[in-house]
């Protein structure tokens, strides 16, 4: 092994002690297991990522990115529909606005197809609730939403699916390090393999939806074109 390997392999481990120490914390246990701190392999190796090419899209004169760490209702798809509006009725078009949303820590689930939430009970390991029936969901329900689905008080119907903001112009991401975690606890619940579950859960990623290596990586990015933070709670 070269130093340079040595080196990247270290930063490797350094790197998902932390994640693992923080999850643990949590109560997330099961990741901590040295089985999978060995086994995690990410889908970026070190060269210049497609997540970095994709945030080169960013544009417009009013730039934000909002942070979605958890489900918080629909207030991670409702802010970013609001912005746009009250950017609207201020002189700014759809079009000038560069908004972001990034979902990270347990808000990841959104990023996925409603058969995922279904078969490996999203709405309870994320704690997120259908706005329609009140209890843990078991699809997404702000992908391709139905019409009059959501309403704000005194705007009254608001378009805030995942669909529809993407085709306003809205930029999604999701971590892929809270991927890793969650399927990986997930697995080991329902004694699946975890790499296995982790493919499904990458494979059922929504389409328009960047994968970027954390959620925290994303935020930095976002700032550096020019975004400010918003928290998407």
């Amino acid at each position: 092994m070269s130093a340079n390997d040595q080196k990247n392999t270290t930063k490797r481990r350094t790197f998902l002690g932390a994640l693992a120490t923080f999850f643990g914390a949590l109560g997330v246990s099961g990741y901590a297991k040295p089985s999978n701190l060995e086994t995690y392999s990410s889908t970026f190796d070190g060269s210049e990522s497609p997540a970095d090419t994709w945030f080169k899209k960013i544009k417009g004169k009013h730039r934000v990115v909002f942070d979605a760490t958890q489900p918080h209702e629909i207030y991670p798809f409702a802010w970013p529909r609001v912005f746009m509006i009250t950017n609207g009725m201020t002189g700014t078009p759809e079009k000038d606005c560069g908004v972001v949303v990034v979902l990270r820590h347990s808000a990841i689930g959104y990023a996925m197809e409603d058969k995922l939430w279904a078969k490996y009970g999203f709405g309870e390991l994320f704690k997120a609730d259908d706005p329609a029936t009140k209890k843990p969901s078991k699809r997404n329900p702000f992908w391709q939403p139905k019409k009059g689905d959501f309403k704000i008080p005194g705007f009254g119907e608001v378009a805030i699916g995942i669909n529809e903001l993407q085709a306003s112009g809205v930029m999604f991401c999701v971590c892929e390090a809270a991927i890793t975690v969650y399927s990986a606890v997930s697995a080991d619940s329902m004694k699946k393999d975890a790499a296995e579950v982790r493919k499904e859960w990458m494979a059922g990623l929504l389409p328009g939806i960047q994968v970027v290596p954390s959620g925290v990586w994303a935020l930095g990015r976002a700032q550096e074109k020019g975004c400010q933070y918003i928290f998407a709670g």
